[in-house]
């Protein structure tokens, strides 16, 4: 080696020997900054006690969640969506090969899992038959008819970003079935999608409201006037926080947002925990005729139940006035229900979930008589095939998902919807983040998540012997009780519209 190469490699060495002796130098003052730090603080009584190394306590407990996803937890584990339900709706999505190898990880034995009723002489594919279709409102000016059981659930924009708002609405578009505009305004971005609008009022009236915060008639013409508007919802209460009204951080209240909800920008978006001009259930009729009238639109409300005394004498108070007067449908959420911010306390012990509340609701309108009047859909983690033909066995009409849908645009279940840091740029109005949510990908992956569930639902409808998904009644399905034995829930909750029908499943 000559003198000019030796001398460059001792230089090199040199070099790398004082850089790593540097590391080492700024490697122990941090360690010992650190060790001042966490030594003299009061608040965090574990780095007092441990400083430096009780640091790893708090960072394992930021990765704990991510690694029992990936690597720990079983395929039937995780709450609130274990990776078998993600799995089918990923694959569903991309369109994917849904079928699986050996057998089902599904527990067939545990308390409350759901059996449907195969009928010896399934319905052959040619004798099956389109979904039917299905008229809300038949008294309004501008009754709504669709042939969707699957529908997408309200997302406001704002607490989703306007990718995904983009995806969605053509994905609905492309598949035929409804979105609903969430709490937080008509959006271009839901127009631009093309796609069948329901629109929902909440407890603030984003959109909707005048200078003073209360419902507006010149607002809701303004709304009706798109003919892609073909419902009004009023959201009375919601699965995740019920008694409690939206929260959107005003991190995520950009100029744009707070135009369409007519609030400041960069402050916390409250709603109120109810809507303050309905005080009863004659307010409630009230409120939906005046809607209805202004908009010519259907009008229903959105509910998680809980107490429910107050749905009785709603229906009673309908009759009363005549059956036109009645809601045009009922939107039951689940107390199993999602959102993007919620205070545990409420997510955790309130409400109903949809396995009681949905059969108890659809009970009370076939016991009146407006059981085909009064719509019923259903909304509360049915994002796979199985959850949304229960839903049709117990008496929905419908059926709306909203994580279901994030799940087909990419979620990952990261957690951080109540946060601007969602890595999929679902929730986040983060630009960078936003940058690998792609609408026009994402829309036809939508698209196919919808095309794939009712597939699903009707491979199930036709192993029980019927010919279309809505032909679906309780006698076709049968819950595990606590003994491992089952129960058809026809039995379980007696419906007078199925007179004694157990049998015709056989």
């Amino acid at each position: 080696m000559n003198p000019e190469a030796t001398n460059l490699l001792f230089l090199i060495l040199e070099w790398m020997a004082a850089l790593f002796i540097f590391a080492i130098g700024l490697g122990v003052l941090t360690i010992i900054i650190l060790y001042i730090v966490d030594k003299t603080q009061t608040q965090k009584t574990i780095l007092h006690n441990y400083p430096v190394i009780g640091r790893f306590r708090y960072l394992f407990e930021h990765l704990g969640e991510f690694f029992r996803q990936y690597f720990f937890a079983m395929d039937r584990e995780e709450l609130p969506f274990n990776r078998a339900e993600r799995s089918w709706v990923y694959r569903a999505a991309k369109n994917l090969d849904n079928t699986t190898a050996f057998g089902s990880t599904y527990d067939l034995y545990s308390a409350g899992s759901i059996l449907f009723v195969n009928c010896p002489f399934p319905t052959l594919q040619e004798d099956a038959v389109p979904t039917s279709s299905c008229t809300i409102g038949p008294h309004c000016e501008k009754p709504y008819t669709t042939d969707s059981i699957f529908n997408i659930s309200g997302m406001s924009y704002g607490a989703i970003s306007k990718p995904a708002v983009l995806a969605l609405s053509n994905g609905a578009r492309m598949a035929g079935c409804w979105m609903n505009t969430g709490e937080g305004g008509l959006s271009p971005y839901h127009l631009e999608g093309g796609a069948d609008l329901v629109f929902q009022i909440g407890t603030a009236k984003y959109g909707v409201r005048d200078t003073h915060a209360n419902l507006s008639d010149d607002k809701l013409r303004e709304i009706a006037a798109h003919p892609q508007v073909k419902m009004i919802e009023i959201k009375l209460s919601q699965g995740a926080k019920p008694g409690k009204g939206g929260l959107l951080p005003g991190e995520k209240i950009t100029e744009e947002i707070s135009k369409i909800r007519g609030i400041p920008p960069g402050h916390d978006s409250v709603s109120p925990n109810r809507h303050p001009d309905i005080n009863s259930v004659e307010d409630l009729l009230d409120m939906i005729e005046r809607i209805r009238k202004v908009t010519g639109l259907p009008c229903g409300f959105k509910t998680v139940v809980g107490a429910y005394g107050w749905l009785e004498n709603t229906f009673d108070a309908a009759l009363q006035r005549g059956i036109e007067s009645a809601p045009d449908f009922i939107t039951i959420d689940s107390a199993d229900g999602g959102t993007g911010a919620a205070p545990q306390s409420l997510m955790d012990y309130v409400g109903l979930p949809i396995r009681e509340s949905l059969p108890l609701v659809v009970d009370m309108l076939t016991q009146r008589g407006l059981k085909e009047r009064v719509k019923v859909i259903a909304s509360g983690k049915m994002i796979n095939p199985g959850g949304v033909a229960w839903a049709l066995c117990m008496g929905a009409d419908f059926v709306v998902s909203a994580r279901g849908f994030m799940f087909a645009i990419g979620c990952i279940q990261a957690l951080q919807c109540n946060k601007n840091t969602c890595p999929t740029g679902i929730t986040t109005h983060n630009k960078k983040l936003q940058q690998g949510l792609n609408p026009k990908l994402k829309a036809v992956r939508a698209a196919n998540y919808v095309k794939n569930m009712n597939y699903g639902v009707g491979l199930i409808a036709h192993s029980c012997g019927v010919k279309e998904p809505r032909q679906l009644r309780r006698y076709h399905a049968r819950r595990v009780t606590y003994t491992g034995q089952s129960i058809p829930l026809n039995e379980l909750y007696p419906d007078a519209s199925d007179e004694n029908s157990a049998n015709r499943a056989a």
